[in-house]
């Protein structure tokens, strides 16, 4: 099977240029800016649009098993997959939790089953599961999950000498939920005795205060140093955290530090608008802290950006403080939400595709994806740049059927997505019989 893509303004490693695009199978077989032909090959007009490697978003939360009144596999999966979202990364704080080998291999064989995208899962650490991890495949698992605060799940790790034991043997790389629990729990006592049970949502990134983000990020930034270990933090907040990160490229690094949409899109002054459907852990932070957060990006301190996709129905969000949980779905709208960011100055269209696209598949050695680059796997996305839109009711795809941007006006629009050569979304229609395939890591 082969499709050409012709005419298209290809986005990758840096640079723009005029190109057409062949696929053949799974792989791209010939970039050319001089115009190819080819027999019997499917063509697509990529006029006015840009070609960019898929995205790979390396914190989901698919919500299977256990969870899937608010989410699973096949849903998500094909809400990404129309977001441009061609691999995933999903999270263990599932029921049962994804703390052994069987559970994890349960995921996985789900995956193969019904994922729309390519998709790979973390194995969750616990206070007495090291010897569960041990036995974690480097090649073929991404990472193993090391929750350093409670959130939804409860799958704290908070023996000191349990994290110095997981720091210093992980077979692979560790990445973690960074925010010191004695100091969210001594800040919810001083805002319970202030207003009871009646918290204002405004008081969240008060409670979950950057000062607990960045004494849990220091201890896990020192425990990696201290074991030369292959540290990822994920979905950091606070400007304050930016001082825990030096600048530079992914491959000189052996700690690296995640950020999320939601973290620069809104702010604090965005909680009466939105009330508890913007309540995440980490919380939005203040508008100083989301500019600093732009900025370590663009200085290459921040290494990825993901969605922390975490869906939740709205009957659960639509709740008192205390009572609502944390986390959104993401992940159909976090490429034109950073489009977005980019035409407003924020960061380059190149700095989006490499953030989201390149430096994932870099930072956990992804096997030939992540690039356009001949005879790597033909996972890429055609954006129109000019196409706006309105995110409503009847286009979201998520199975909790809201969105924390519903309301907004884009003005990009992804059109087409490629899994493996085959083409799995196009203008509003998921092909249903497309499956992603597990991915497997250069280690």
């Amino acid at each position: 099977m082969k499709t050409l893509i012709k005419n298209a303004t290809v986005i990758n490693e840096g640079r723009q240029i005029n190109a057409d695009v062949l696929l053949h199978n799974n792989i791209i077989e010939q970039i050319s800016e001089e115009s190819l032909n080819a027999d019997g090959a499917k063509i697509i007009d990529a006029t006015g649009k840009w070609l960019i490697p898929g995205v790979i978003d390396d914190q989901v939360h698919f919500r299977e098993p256990g969870l899937t009144r608010k989410a699973d596999i096949l849903s998500e999966s094909r809400a990404a997959v129309a977001g441009g979202v061609t691999s995933f990364m999903e999270m263990p704080n599932t029921n049962p939790q994804t703390t052994n080998q069987q559970e994890l291999q349960a995921k996985y064989d789900r995956a193969a089953d019904v994922s729309a995208a390519n998709y790979s899962f973390y194995i969750g650490a616990t206070n007495d599961n090291l010897d569960e991890i041990l036995k974690t495949d480097p090649k073929t698992v991404c990472g193993v999950k090391v929750f350093m605060g409670s959130s939804t799940g409860n799958m704290l790790v908070d023996k000191d000498d349990t994290l110095t034991e997981i720091f210093r043997n992980s077979p692979t790389l560790v990445a973690t939920h960074c925010e010191d629990e004695a100091t969210i729990q001594h800040n919810t006592t001083i805002f319970k005795e202030k207003y009871g049970e009646n918290v204002p949502i405004e008081s969240h990134p008060l409670i979950r205060s950057a000062e607990a983000c960045y004494k849990s990020s220091a201890k896990a930034v020192e425990l990696a140093s201290k074991h030369g270990t292959r540290l990822h933090v994920l979905h950091l907040s606070s400007a304050k955290e930016m001082e825990l990160f030096q600048p530079g490229k992914i491959a000189d690094k052996k700690i690296t530090g995640e950020i999320c949409v939601h973290h620069m899109w809104f702010n604090s002054n965005d909680y009466k608008k939105y009330g508890t459907r913007i309540k995440w852990n980490p919380a939005v932070k203040a508008e100083s802290d989301r500019a600093a957060l732009v900025q370590a990006l663009n200085d290459d301190r921040l290494d990825v950006v993901a969605t922390d996709h975490a869906p939740h129905t709205l009957e659960e969000k639509d709740n008192t403080y205390f009572k609502a949980p944390s986390g959104g779905p993401l992940v159909q709208h976090s490429l034109v939400a950073m489009v977005e960011m980019s035409k407003k100055g924020y960061f380059t269209i190149e700095k989006v595709v490499e953030k989201m696209c390149h430096a994932p598949a870099e930072l956990f050695q992804i096997h030939k994806r992540g690039f356009i680059r001949e005879g790597y796997y033909a996972d890429l996305v055609l954006v129109d740049p000019n196409k706006e839109w309105d995110v409503t009711p009847n286009n979201i795809l998520y199975k909790c059927q809201w969105s924390p941007f519903e309301g907004s006006a884009f003005t990009s629009k992804v059109t087409h997505t490629f899994i493996n050569g085959k083409l799995a979304y196009e203008n509003g229609q998921i092909n249903k019989q497309i499956r992603g395939e597990r991915l497997i890591f250069d280690r």
